[in-house]
């Protein structure tokens, strides 16, 4: 049974609560969110298998998943990149937020979501149980995709994404 580390808005340490639960409650948790960008500056996404318990099918960003009771943010992130793509790459946290949003099943994200973003040429290794397909896409493809079909991405994606695109501008991550 995976259980996810509640937190208040500041990330203390509140509890531990089963996954579905939580996500049933709608209950505030630590979550990561990680964006890998090829040397093309382009966004690594995932499918989500269609046998996911939520979201099956839709695309989102390279992984992300919630770290366990006791394992750090880079830690969990790594270990997810490695078990849901196969790869592995430097990771640095970019930033931090808080979200809230309604899924599929009846289901509610509210977490506290680290965002990690890395940069490789690695071909991911698909584990058939978490990631159906991926693609490269840059972000304004991605931006302009998301908003003429806004059904194909996950919730988390489209608020993350936003958050992400200031980020960029702000440091000028791709130097233009």
């Amino acid at each position: 049974m995976e259980q996810v580390v509640l937190v208040d808005q500041q990330d203390n340490v509140t509890g531990f609560m089963e996954k579905m639960e939580a996500h049933q409650k709608g209950l505030l948790h630590r979550a990561f969110s990680i964006f890998i960008f090829n040397s093309n500056n382009e966004l690594l996404l995932q499918q989500r298998a269609l046998s996911k318990y939520h979201s099956g099918g839709l695309w989102t960003n390279t992984c992300c998943s919630h770290p366990r009771k006791n394992e750090t943010f880079i830690d969990a992130a790594n270990r997810r990149l490695k078990e849901e793509m196969g790869m592995s790459c430097t990771l640095e946290k970019a930033f931090s937020f808080i979200y809230k949003a309604h899924l599929d099943k009846g289901l509610i994200e509210h977490e506290l979501d680290w965002v990690f973003i890395g940069k490789s040429n690695k071909q991911p290794i698909l584990n058939p149980n978490e990631v159906e397909n991926y693609n490269y896409i840059s972000l304004e493809d991605l931006n302009m995709d998301i908003k003429q079909n806004p059904g194909s991405y996950t919730e988390w994606l489209k608020i993350c994404l936003n958050e992400l695109n200031k980020h960029i501008e702000k440091v000028n991550y791709f130097g233009k």
